[in-house]
């Protein structure tokens, strides 16, 4: 699913103000500029002002919405990806023998 496909999810419970209208909303526009990290302003009830500069975490991936319907947790993204790591390896070692037969 690219950019410029998303489709909006019908939501079982709406909780939604009638006021509130998202017809021509975007899923994902802020998504590059939250993985770069973000301010948050917090006003506090005796009238402060809290100010924290939030990053993702170096190891945090961003899972698009179709492929977070099949890898709803961290252990099932893992265990798939352990899988794929010996297919991996196989194509990479094939690629060197490849390169190295052209030299």
């Amino acid at each position: 699913m690219g950019m410029g496909e998303n489709k909006m999810i019908p939501m079982e419970d709406n909780d939604m103000r009638a006021e509130y209208d998202f017809t021509d909303g975007v899923r994902g526009k802020h998504y590059r500029a939250m993985q770069a990290g973000y301010t948050m302003t917090i006003h506090e009830a005796d009238g402060t002002t809290v100010v924290k500069d939030v990053m993702p975490k170096e190891s945090t991936v961003i899972l698009e919405p179709d492929v977070k319907a099949c890898f709803p947790d961290s252990e099932s993204v893992n265990t798939t990806l352990r899988c794929l790591i010996p297919i991996l390896s196989q194509r990479q070692k094939a690629k060197v023998k490849k390169q190295n037969k052209s030299l």
